[in-house]
């Protein structure tokens, strides 16, 4: 058990902990959520020793071993079978030990403990880990220094699950693993039979391998049990609570202020002014948590093109004349498609990207583009590529040169960056920020198709919610890198692999995939596997059996997808409705403040018919899938 008792903390003047208590169970698996910067990475330190707290303090088993990715990526001489082995420091003393002690009484000893530990399965166990991470048999047989800092990271992460820590701490693992290194990664941690705490803003892992959350806001913990889903759903009924108590005790509050007010002067009323003076000292009032500082992400709706979009016959390409990456290239875009791009990394997905972005000629075959085709393209190396030295309002000034300031900062405001943000260097923003300024910089010119390669790595999930909502509400083609199964499962309606130096049509949804990818990881593992590169597309009978039943359905699935869509857009116009009825800025003198506030009341009243209306529609469309599905 791990707890948590009165932590505070503050650094530079900055109190990121208060009092702050929490008390985890042996064996518990569990997501540490709270928006960027409040201080989740803070209290890992903490928990492992790194910092000291002003007060309280933070209690475990004495013999408890407690483990976390290191900082710097290994990087010796040593096989990466050899490097994962040695992160295991008695595991590795007691095997070295084995092939050099000739006590014999000690011997009999390092081999008992060795049983205990497993440790004559430990090749096999690395190399399971290994594969699950994306390195094949012959990867795991080459030194560690022969890889890159990102692939490196993979392997410090492998060390520590195969070390196998009682407590285990995670912050961000899936920055650097690819699609199929998160599915297997979340498989591990649901089976891992020790305490996990995750630092992570991806919704699938916190829906699927934890079963409980630890928020973190305004300095404070809070226990919830259940994945992410479900803690959103209390939050939000605790809100409302909340919200209820604060409007009560509000209305308390004004009504002794009138007394006191009005008789305060009174000799025959002094005693009971007095008394309610008393009264509004004690009643403290209710802080409400702070609403949600995601900002939209809007990608303006492009003009009708002619399909297909972008057509590639027997296309290749790659970086260097007669060596392509990828050829046999067949693939046509349509105007309005949703594709998602499978594949290990390191199989050409990010080439492709660049191929359909214009970032990379064709090499060999044909590839035709619509004349009025325009392109928003999004990679993590961009960020690097805004402009030093310039601010958030210098990159949109120079899409905007003619317009007036306020046009300009208006546009920024719509896209999150308040009067400050807007000025400043974007040298100073977070990773987030960055990639939210590129989103508008990318969606202002009203793009006839979005390439988005792993658009999430810097965004929360307020961040990677409002991209989901983003990319709803975008009319154009869109193609998708991301590690984000939630973003992926909600956005995509055709899969692309990018396999085995070529791309094609995955028949499979990301059940089937997902099924593939452990099913492969696990017969890798230890050595003599096959290739985690090996051909997906060769589907079994029972997978193209579910293929063609998900097409009998497609026309159910997309009529209850639509439904859904349309009754989250009405939601999210109504919140924002209600978010500005419920400003006292709005109830000012004035015709324009009474010609705003009748309005935004009318359109309220609308919206709640809207809304009735879509919830039935989409029911009905859900109920018809459903009874579809269960038929066939």
């Amino acid at each position: 058990m791990l707890t948590i008792s009165g932590i505070t903390y503050r650094v530079g003047g900055r109190l990121l902990l208060e009092n702050a208590s929490a008390t985890i169970p042996s064996g518990s698996k569990v997501g540490l959520v709270g928006r960027n910067g409040v201080g989740k990475s803070t209290l890992f330190k903490l928990i492992l020793g790194q910092l000291g707290s002003e007060a309280g303090s933070i209690d475990f088993p004495a013999r408890a071993r407690v483990g976390t990715v290191a900082q710097e990526a290994p990087g010796g001489p040593e096989t990466l079978i050899e490097t994962v082995i040695a992160a295991h420091e008695e595991l590795a003393g007691l095997l070295h030990e084995a092939e050099h002690e000739t006590d014999g009484e000690r011997l009999a000893e390092v081999h008992s403990r060795l049983a205990t530990l497993d440790g004559y399965s430990s090749e096999a166990r690395a190399g399971g880990i290994l594969a699950g991470l994306g390195f094949d048999a012959e990867a795991q047989k080459r030194p560690c220094s022969s890889f890159s800092g990102g692939w490196r990271m993979r392997v410090a992460l492998a060390g520590l699950l195969f070390s196998e820590p009682d407590l285990l701490l995670l912050d961000e693992p899936t920055n650097y693993l690819d699609l199929e290194g998160v599915l297997w990664l979340e498989d591990f941690l649901k089976r891992y039979r020790y305490t996990v705490i995750i630092i992570s803003h991806d919704r699938d892992l916190l829906n699927r391998s934890v079963d409980s959350i630890l928020y973190l806001d305004r300095c404070k913990l809070g226990y919830y049990t259940g994945g992410y889903d479900a803690f959103e759903t209390r939050l939000a009924a605790d809100r409302m609570r909340l919200e209820s108590e604060a409007k009560k005790i509000d209305a308390q509050r004004k009504h002794m202020q009138a007394f006191v007010d009005r008789f305060k002067a009174k000799a025959s009323k002094a005693k009971q002014a007095q008394s309610r003076v008393k009264a509004l000292a004690k009643l403290s009032p209710i802080t409400l948590d702070p609403e949600s500082q995601g900002k939209p992400i809007i990608f303006s709706n492009p003009a009708e093109l002619s399909p297909p979009i972008i057509a590639i016959d027997d296309g290749a390409v790659g970086y260097s004349a007669g060596n392509p990456v990828l050829r046999k290239i067949d693939i046509r875009v349509e105007p309005t498609d949703r594709i998602a791009l499978l594949g290990p990394n390191g199989n050409g997905k990010s080439t492709f990207s660049k191929l359909l972005a214009g970032r990379l000629d064709i090499m060999g075959g044909r590839m035709t583009i619509s004349p009025k085709l325009t392109v928003g393209y999004f990679a993590q190396h961009q960020l690097d590529e805004l402009k030093f030295g310039w601010t958030p309002y210098d990159h949109m000034r120079e899409l905007m040169p003619n317009a007036k300031e306020p046009e300009v900062r208006k546009k920024l405001g719509v896209a999150g960056f308040s009067a400050d943000k807007a000025d400043n260097k974007v040298e100073t923003l977070s990773g987030g920020e960055k990639a939210r300024l590129l989103f508008a910089l990318i969606g202002f010119k009203a793009p006839s198709i979005l390439i988005l390669d792993e658009p999430t790595n810097h965004l929360d999930i307020d961040g990677r919610e409002a991209l989901v909502r983003a990319i709803a509400e975008y009319e154009g083609a869109v193609i998708l890198v991301s590690h984000d199964r939630h973003l992926l499962d909600a956005s995509a309606d055709q899969f692309w692999l990018v396999a085995n130096g070529t791309v094609t049509p995955y028949d499979g949804d990301l059940d089937d995939y997902e099924a593939f990818v452990l099913s492969n990881a696990r017969s890798s593992g230890g050595g003599g596997g096959k290739d985690r590169k090996a051909d997906v597309g060769l589907a079994k009978e029972d997978r193209k059996a579910a293929a063609e039943k998900r097409k009998r359905l497609q026309g159910h699935k997309k009529a209850a997808d639509t439904a859904e869509a349309q009754l989250i857009k009405l939601q999210s116009e109504a919140a924002d409705i209600a978010k500005k009825l419920a400003d006292p800025k709005l109830y000012g003198t004035g015709p324009s403040a009474a010609i705003t506030l009748a309005s935004l009341t009318q359109r309220d009243k609308e919206l709640k018919k809207l809304i009735a209306v879509a919830e039935e529609a989409w029911l009905e469309a859900q109920s018809a899938y459903e009874i579809a599905d269960a038929a066939e």
